[in-house]
């Protein structure tokens, strides 16, 4: 009996995140066809800039202090064997390919993302979605669109500020404070990284974590119980799946993009 019972529990678990998997593509797809147009694209822009611009502070001062870091430990221990000025070429590379992708979007899950899950919450426990209804307005088209395509359009934005202003600290330690020489620093730069193939596989990277933060912050504020403590649950599990996602499908693309070792 209790294997049984067992079985019964796995199973019905399986079957809801199944259905909510099913709700969740249904409401993005939808969402996705309602790309503001030229009557209503003021949202899409409101939602850029609480999205993106508002989150421009936490990306500029996490990516300086990263770079810095880097570059710092980089230094030593490139020094060692006397190969100092590829410090450029190395905080780069980790930046272009990995972190600036990954930090960003983790940024943005934390910052962002909650903040989409939050307000939609709220949204719908005061009602304010089910009055939309009840006028003729479509609430993924008027609500949830704007903020599924501003998502998609800022973390791109946002990861290549955060490659630039990263790449730019890890500059100042490496050259003003290391001594490390600024023509090496920048030359090794220049002639190893790739545009498509550090730079374009990086923004792509940007690009599905977007679309995967995004559309997770959405789906958990529109089908989140309308209650205080429902609202609380629903922007935990926004930062907790949307990161543990951003992990496991940056294996996946790394994996996909750089996995070639023949």
């Amino acid at each position: 009996m209790l294997a049984l019972q067992i079985i019964r529990l796995l199973g019905r678990r399986a079957l809801e995140r199944i259905e909510g998997l099913g709700r969740a593509t249904i409401m993005w797809a939808l969402a996705l066809w309602g790309l503001p147009n030229r009557t209503d694209i003021s949202l899409l822009f409101q939602q850029i800039y609480n999205l993106g611009v508002l989150s421009l502070v936490i990306i500029i001062l996490s990516a300086f202090s990263i770079g810095a870091v880097l570059a710092l430990q980089f230094y030593t221990q490139l020094v060692r064997f006397g190969a100092q000025e590829a410090v450029g070429v190395g905080l780069a590379m980790v930046l272009l390919r990995e972190l600036g992708p990954v930090v960003t979007a983790l940024l943005f899950a934390g910052r962002a993302g909650s903040a989409i899950t939050a307000e939609i919450g709220l949204m719908k426990s005061t009602e304010q979605l089910s009055s939309m209804e009840m006028m003729g307005v479509d609430p993924l088209r008027r609500i949830v669109a704007p903020r599924l395509w501003a998502g998609i359009i800022s973390l791109p934005l946002l990861t290549a500020i955060f490659n630039v202003v990263a790449i730019y600290g890890g500059a100042i330690v490496s050259i003003e404070w290391l001594g490390v020489d600024p023509g090496g620093f920048w030359s090794g730069m220049t002639d190893f990284v790739q545009l498509w193939n550090d730079i374009g596989k990086g923004m792509v990277k940007a690009l599905v974590f977007a679309i995967i933060v995004t559309w997770i912050a959405v789906y958990q504020g529109y089908d989140t119980l309308p209650t205080a403590e429902g609202i609380g649950l629903a922007t935990t599990r926004t930062v907790v799946h949307s990161s543990v996602m951003i992990l496991a499908m940056d294996f996946v693309l790394t994996l996909t993009m750089y996995g070639d070792f023949n």
